[in-house]
């Protein structure tokens, strides 16, 4: 990538598919190129959050919402240090954010940390394309000198695929650290990052867990060296099918019949864990408006998403597995995707979601309790 900022709103940009469909517009954030997998959210907030959401590792975000940056950028909002997205799409750019949390604008935000974007798109044509063709890798190039039409599109086809694609270490911590419980210590979790966004072990300290997140790249060792009385595996970028590591880890835990919670990659790991496949959704759900039942229940819950691959496990049955029974806890009521699984037999449970809600509805915030519930039963 090669980025500069300087006039960014007046300087050209194409936006290029694979497929060879380009779009016209302006450039929004750093003036460049970028590559990535093109995919479309459709939150009409919490762009502050995707942006910096690790599982958007090298990906192009399109958001359908057709007015972004309203809100401009805080301090308190972003879920990791840094933007993680490749690139960003937007219809049309709000010249003057309004909000009291307010520091600068999006464009601003965009251009210094180089994220190369793209404004005055039809992001409801590329989306409409974008769900009849499936995701897809991208470029965006901005510049008063840009390539031909033809060198642009070779440009694109040479960028990696995200099937095959093994990110979780280039997002995970590199070093261990440790959230303190809110309040009275209750429990200790070691939580596995994949590519954890900041909200999660805040919402588990808030229920009296102590938080110990660990590298992607820690052992089952190092796991129970900090005496957990669960674990936690994280959301994270990438294919699921090379997660060869998180998932002998999560075998581990399975084994010794430790409280397990997992979300998002984590819900895959599980998946892969108890022999079940994976497999790449045309193009995936993101945003924080989707429908999912949770079939322990029978509710509905409005959630929030951000995944492009999933378990291919039956919906109609429980499934034995090396670690007694499973079944599919969730479904998406849109497409009937797996959203979560649970073991009949052993205390573990997953989700494809963010329970954490940044952004995002609260519908789903029991699930830390059901997290904390299996551990009060394990205690007992």
């Amino acid at each position: 990538m090669t980025t500069s900022t300087r006039g960014a709103t007046k300087v050209p940009a194409v936006l290029v598919l694979e497929d060879g469909r380009m779009f016209r517009g302006r450039a929004y954030g750093a003036v460049g190129v970028t590559f990535g997998e093109a995919v479309f959210s459709t939150g009409m907030t919490g762009y502050q959050e995707t942006l910096t959401d690790p599982s958007y590792h090298r990906q192009v975000v399109v958001m359908t919402a057709p007015h972004v940056g309203n809100t401009g950028v805080n301090d308190e909002d972003p879920e990791s240090q840094r933007i993680w997205v490749s690139g960003y799409v937007v219809r049309d750019p709000a010249r003057v954010p309004s909000n009291w949390r307010s520091r600068r604008t999006l464009d601003e935000e965009l251009a210094q940390q180089g994220v190369v974007g793209i404004s005055g798109v039809d992001t409801r044509a590329l989306t409409r394309h974008l769900r009849e063709r499936g995701a897809m890798r991208v470029g965006i190039f901005s510049g008063n000198a840009l390539p031909d039409e033809g060198t642009m599109l070779a440009e694109v086809r040479q960028a990696p695929e995200m099937k095959g694609a093994d990110l979780s270490a280039e997002v995970a911590t590199k070093e261990a650290y440790v959230v303190p419980a809110i309040g009275e210590k209750k429990f200790t979790v070691a939580a596995v990052d994949l590519g954890i966004k900041g909200m999660t072990p805040h919402r588990m300290a808030e229920r009296g867990i102590e938080v110990h997140v660990l590298p992607a790249t820690a052992t089952a060792e190092e796991v129970y060296a900090v005496n957990p009385d669960g674990v936690f595996f994280s959301n994270g970028p990438g294919d699921p099918a090379t997660a060869d590591h998180p998932v002998s880890v999560m075998r581990a835990v399975l084994e010794r019949g430790t409280p397990l919670f997992g979300i998002c990659f984590g819900n895959q790991i599980l998946g892969r864990a108890l022999g079940f496949g994976t497999y790449k959704l045309k193009y995936g759900h993101r945003g924080i408006n989707q429908p999912v039942q949770d079939r322990t229940t029978g509710k509905v819950e409005v959630t929030a998403h951000n995944h492009g691959f999933a378990v291919d496990a039956p919906l109609d049955k429980v499934s034995e597995t090396p670690y007694g029974r499973a079944e599919v806890s969730h479904v998406c009521l849109n497409d009937n995707v797996v959203e979560g699984l649970q073991l009949l037999d052993r205390p573990a449970f997953s989700v494809q979601y963010h329970p954490e809600a940044a952004a995002g509805p609260h519908d789903a915030a029991y699930l830390f309790d059901r997290f904390v519930s299996l551990m009060e039963g394990q205690r007992a």
